[in-house]
């Protein structure tokens, strides 16, 4: 890369998809690059707190569903 090439930012699917990639812990190597060049930390830290407090919560009506239709 050349000094004057910028790195493009990544756009909001690309850090939902790389959210989810790193979740399940499978990414490309080319995406893991393009979010370490071009990507804000902040948003990635975001996008993480998002993903787990969305699985927690899910995970939790999961379970209180299943044991509700128990008995």
């Amino acid at each position: 890369m050349t000094e004057k090439e910028q790195p493009q930012k990544p756009s909001f699917g690309q850090v939902v998809l790389s959210t989810l990639a790193a979740a399940i812990g499978v990414q490309s190597n080319r995406n893991r690059e393009r979010d370490f060049q071009g990507g804000s930390i902040k948003t990635y830290i975001a996008a993480g707190v998002i993903f787990t407090t969305l699985f927690v919560l899910t995970l939790v009506l999961v379970v209180k569903t299943v044991l509700g239709n128990m008995g």
